[in-house]
C-alpha cells in the first residue's frame, strides 16, 4: 500500500491534466503566404553592430531582433510565466508524502499505600509516512516501538507495532475535481500569463515596425523639404533677376522670401520630429554600446508597397478568434470559473469520512524479539465513519454563490471580448483597404501637382503669372509629395496593425514563444 500511495502521489504531475489551451494551434491558422520570417544571417552580425558606438545600421527585421533581445520592458515581462509556474509546484505539494519520526523518554515515580516508591521508565520511537491522494484519501504507514522498565518486573518489556491507517472522504473533500482544483487553476494562471506575454511581445514588435517606418518617413520628409527649399531659393534668384531687368515689380520678391522662410520653418519641425522618433526607436531597440543615445540610425530599407494579397475580412476574423491573446485569456477565465464552481460545490456537502486502521504488534523482553513476534496471532483493527454536518454552512454557500456569479461574469466577458475582436479586425481591414487606395490616389495627385507647378513656373517666366501663384503651386507640390510617402507608410502600418489585432504578427515574422513562456525565440539558422 505504501508503494501504491507513493505512485499515486507522483501521478499528479503535468502529464495527468489536460492542456488548458483550448484554441487551435495558431501556426495552422495564419495564412502562410503572409509570413515574412526574419533572416537568420542577420542575427550573426547583430551583436557586432550593437556593441559599437558608431551608426546603427538596421533593416526592419534586424530592428525586431534587437528589440526582442534587448528591450528592458520585455525582459521584465518574460519573468511572469516562470514566476506563476511556481504556484503549480505549491499546489502539487499538497500531495507530497511526509516522513515523521519521534523519540521520547519518560520517567514516573509511584508512592502510594499500594505501591511504595516504584519507578517506571519508558522509551518510545516511531517512524511514519503520511500523505494525501488526489482522490481525497489520507494514508499513513508507520512503525512504533516502546521499551518499559519498572521495579515491578524483573525484565524490560518491549513492544513493537506496524500498521496502516486509511481515511477516505466520502462527501466533502472527495474526488479529483475538488482535490486537483488548486493545481489546475495554477496551470491555467500560468497559461494566461503566457498569453499575456504573447500579447506584450506582439505589441512590442508592432511598435518597433511602426517606429521604424515613422523614422523612414521623417527622413524622407526632410529630403523633400530640402529639395523644396532649394527650389524656393532658385525661384528667388529668378525673381531677383527679372526685377533687375525690369520685367517684375520689386513687390514680387517678398513672396519668394516668405516662401523660403516657410520652407525653413517646415524643415526645422521635420528635423525635430525625426530626432524624437530616433530616440523612441533607440529606446525600443536598446542597443548596447557607448553613448547609445547619441548613435545615429541608418535605415537600410525604405518604405515601399509590399506585394500582399489579403483574404477577405471573415478569414482574418477567424484567425483572430483562434489567436488573439486577450480572447484566449478570457477563455481561460471561464475555465478557471468552472474549476472554482466544482470546488465550492463540494464545500456545500457535509463531511463524512470512512476510516480503517490495521496493525500488528509484537511483545518480548528484547527489541529484536518483538519484531519476530509480529508473526504471531496478535493484531488490532478498527473501522468506522465520522460525520460533521454544519448547521448553517453560511460561508460555503456564500463562496459557491460568488463562484457562480464570477463564472457568469467571465462568460459574459468572453462574449464581449469576442465582439470587440470582430470590431477591431474588421475596422483594421477597412483601414488597410483605404490606405491601399490612398497610395494610388496620392501618387496621381502628386503627378498632377508636378505638372501644375511646372506650368505655373513657365507662365511666371513669360510674365503671365505671379510669384504668389508659383509659391502656392510649389507648396501644393510639397504637400502632395509628403502625402504620397505618408500614404505608403500608413499602408505598411495598417498591415502591421491588422496582423497584431488578429494575433498572427509573431507567426508572420517567424517568431515563437518558448513552451515555458520565458520569452521569444527567434528562428534558428
Amino acid at each position: 500500500m505504501a508503494i501504491l500511495f507513493l505512485t499515486s502521489c507522483a501521478s499528479t504531475g503535468p502529464a495527468q491534466t489536460e492542456s488548458p489551451l483550448t484554441p487551435a494551434d495558431p501556426a495552422l491558422t495564419a495564412p502562410a503566404e503572409q509570413k515574412a520570417p526574419l533572416e537568420p544571417a542577420e542575427k550573426k552580425d547583430e551583436a557586432a553592430d550593437s556593441s559599437r558606438s558608431g551608426p546603427l545600421e538596421i533593416t526592419v527585421e534586424k530592428a525586431i531582433v534587437l528589440a526582442l533581445q534587448n528591450n528592458p520592458a520585455l525582459q521584465v515581462e518574460s519573468f511572469n510565466p516562470a514566476i506563476l509556474q511556481t504556484a503549480e509546484d505549491e499546489a502539487r505539494a499538497a500531495f507530497d508524502p511526509t516522513l515523521r519520526s519521534t523519540y521520547a523518554r519518560s520517567r514516573e515515580k509511584i508512592d502510594s499505600p499500594f505501591i511504595e516508591n516504584e519507578k517506571i521508565e519508558e522509551t518510545t520511537g516511531s517512524l511514519e509516512i503520511t500523505g494525501r491522494l488526489p482522490t481525497g484519501t489520507d494514508i499513513g504507514v508507520g512503525a512504533t516501538t516502546k521499551r518499559t522498565w519498572s521495579d515491578l518486573y524483573s525484565d524490560d518489556l518491549h513492544k513493537s507495532r506496524v500498521g496502516v491507517t486509511v481515511t477516505q472522504s466520502l462527501l466533502q473533500g472527495a474526488g479529483l475535481g475538488y482535490n486537483l482544483a488548486e493545481l489546475r487553476r495554477a496551470r491555467l494562471d500560468t497559461a494566461a500569463s503566457r498569453y499575456e506575454l504573447r500579447g506584450f511581445t506582439e505589441a512590442l514588435v508592432a511598435r518597433v515596425e511602426e517606429t521604424y517606418w515613422d523614422y523612414a518617413l521623417m527622413q524622407r520628409q526632410i529630403e523633400i523639404y530640402l529639395e523644396s527649399l532649394k527650389l524656393a531659393q532658385q525661384q528667388k534668384s529668378e525673381t531677383e533677376e527679372m526685377i533687375r531687368v525690369g520685367t517684375l515689380a520689386e513687390s514680387e520678391l517678398i513672396a519668394a522670401e516668405a516662401e523660403i522662410a516657410l520652407r525653413r520653418e517646415g524643415l526645422i519641425n521635420a528635423r525635430s520630429n525625426m530626432e524624437k522618433t530616433r530616440l523612441v526607436l533607440l529606446s525600443l531597440l536598446n542597443p548596447s554600446g557607448e553613448e547609445m543615445w547619441h548613435r545615429p540610425v541608418v535605415l537600410l530599407r525604405q518604405p515601399a508597397m509590399p506585394e500582399v494579397a489579403l483574404d477577405d475580412a471573415d478569414a482574418h476574423v477567424d484567425v483572430a478568434m483562434n489567436m488573439r491573446p486577450d480572447l484566449n485569456q478570457a477563455r481561460i477565465q471561464v475555465q478557471s470559473g468552472d474549476i472554482e464552481l466544482v470546488r465550492t460545490r463540494n464545500g456545500l456537502l457535509p463531511r463524512m469520512d470512512l476510516f480503517i486502521t490495521l496493525g500488528k504488534t509484537g511483545y518480548a523482553d528484547s527489541f529484536r524479539d518483538t519484531w519476530k513476534d509480529l508473526d504471531g496471532d496478535s493484531y488490532d483493527a478498527s473501522a468506522g465513519l465520522s460525520l460533521a454536518l454544519p448547521l448553517v454552512n453560511r460561508q460555503a454557500r456564500a463562496e459557491h454563490r460568488r463562484a457562480l456569479l464570477e463564472r457568469n461574469q467571465a462568460e459574459e466577458a468572453l462574449k464581449n471580448v469576442a465582439h470587440l475582436v470582430q470590431v477591431d479586425v474588421r475596422s483594421a481591414y477597412i483601414e488597410v483597404m483605404r490606405a491601399k487606395e490612398q497610395v494610388a490616389a496620392t501618387a496621381a495627385t502628386r503627378a498632377l501637382q508636378e505638372e501644375k507647378a511646372r506650368i505655373e513656373k513657365e507662365k511666371f517666366r513669360v510674365g503671365k503669372s505671379t510669384g504668389m501663384l508659383v509659391a502656392q503651386a510649389q507648396r501644393d507640390l510639397l504637400s502632395s509629395r509628403i502625402s504620397e510617402i505618408q500614404a505608403v507608410t500608413n499602408y505598411l502600418k495598417s498591415l502591421i496593425n491588422l496582423y497584431r489585432l488578429e494575433g498572427s504578427l509573431l507567426e508572420r515574422r517567424g517568431i515563437r514563444l518558448e513552451a515555458t513562456g520565458k520569452g521569444p525565440v527567434l528562428p534558428s539558422s
